[in-house]
């Protein structure tokens, strides 16, 4: 939850209903890894419920319920339990999620083929085609709400707007399960009263940049000469911010927007300084993310690592590949070679993550002639092997199969 949905501005949800221009929907699925866990748990309805890994996690989500007590995701899960110490903590379950998402995709798919998701449970909408089918944007909003709970059994808040960036805010200023129309000639006075946190781009310091300055609200940056912004902030981050101030945002809505990058990490339950525990880790991720690639019928050119030390420090380093991969022994040695390189020791760690970047089609794959020795190993006798076991684990379950060294994992 980013600062601006904790700050929400009631007073700016009584602006008409006049959607005419407002051809932009952000839809944002309500406390979504919490709601779809209480589908199958309705009894926790009303309850602070928290989702999020073991102690040394983060909260993922959290019914309104705990968040009212002061939880929200990206809080440790330390501090998540020490704010609401009566709340029910569940583990997550990534697949269910994926389930629901992807039929909420679907029905987005279904309204208009302009969708540009943003994660598992938000995406834009232009639904300037469609207006002559479904009706008008309000009614395109309601029917859309109506369907995800029908067929979900979740709800939504969404925001109609002329552009983007006042769409997303709307959906948040609304939430829970609500609906906010920003007419186009209304845009600037629901704007200039939000804290200047609600604007994109403005993180922790760059607020305190603004309120250093006297500029606390969107309309003050509104009010403020563009020349003094760029002096403060830089060129462009001083017009964008000036632009944004008065709802000027020409971004189109991109449907189909390939991932940039797939990934994983885990927390340890405590800090480690055995390399061979953290050897064995960077080879569950490999395979996790190399499985996740596969699945997406992608490649990967560029492997990344994350550490982050037991002080929260936080490095990353990335190497490009000669050829681009799915292979999760290749990512793996890649990432051992990365990590050692570092030279790290004993060091203390609290985290570990991997990473693929530049990712392709796997149709774009090159084939080269290999001329190998009977019973060599290379990267295709791998790949075939790790095919193998992703249908096992699709059939069997996720721990039918792995590599041999994390047999020996004993958590």
């Amino acid at each position: 939850m980013s600062r601006s949905q904790i700050r929400r501005v009631a007073s700016q949800t009584d602006l008409g209903s006049d959607d005419s221009g407002c051809t932009i929907l952000h839809i944002d699925m309500d406390a979504f890894y919490a709601s779809v866990e209480l589908i199958t748990r309705p009894e926790l309805r009303g309850k602070p419920v928290i989702v999020g890994g073991g102690g040394r996690g983060v909260v993922l989500s959290a019914t309104y319920e705990a968040r009212a007590m002061g939880v929200h995701s990206a809080m440790p899960m330390s501090r998540a339990r020490r704010a609401a110490p009566d709340a029910i903590v569940i583990e997550p379950s990534h697949h269910r999620y994926a389930e629901v998402s992807a039929g909420v995709m679907a029905l987005f798919n279904s309204i208009t083929p302009l969708v540009e998701p943003l994660s598992l449970d938000e995406a834009f909408l232009d639904v300037s085609g469609a207006w002559r089918r479904l009706g008008s944007p309000t009614a395109i909003a309601e029917l859309i709400r109506a369907r995800v709970y029908d067929e979900q059994r979740i709800t939504c808040s969404v925001g109609v707007a002329p552009t983007k960036f006042v769409a997303k805010l709307a959906s948040t200023q609304i939430k829970p399960d609500g609906l906010l129309v920003v007419p186009a000639d209304k845009v600037v006075s629901f704007l200039h009263p939000l804290p200047v946190g609600a604007l994109w781009g403005v993180g922790e310091r760059t607020e305190e940049r603004l309120i250093s300055l006297g500029l606390r609200t969107v309309g003050d940056i509104a009010h403020t000469p563009v020349d003094t912004l760029t002096r403060a902030l830089g060129q462009s981050a001083g017009q964008r911010l000036y632009d944004l101030s008065w709802g000027r945002d020409d971004r189109d809505v991109i449907p189909d927007v390939a991932e940039k990058s797939i990934g994983n990490e885990e927390t340890f339950g405590r800090d480690v300084d055995d390399p061979e525990v953290v050897a064995r880790e960077f080879l569950r991720l490999s395979q996790k993310v190399a499985a996740r690639v596969r699945r997406q019928g992608l490649l990967g050119r560029t492997v990344v690592i994350k550490v982050r030390f037991a002080d929260f420090t936080t490095i990353t380093r990335s190497r490009t590949l000669p050829e681009p991969t799915d292979v999760g022994q290749v990512v793996y040695a890649t990432a051992r070679e990365l990590y050692a390189a570092l030279g790290l020791q004993r060091a203390r760690i609290r985290l570990v993550g991997v990473r693929l970047e530049g990712l392709i089609e796997e149709s774009a794959r090159t084939e080269q002639l290999l001329f190998d020795a009977p019973g060599s190993d290379t990267p295709a006798d791998r790949r075939a092997a790790e095919v193998a076991a992703d249908r096992l684990r699709d059939r069997f379950g996720d721990d039918v199969v792995r590599p041999a060294r994390l047999w020996s994992d004993p958590e």
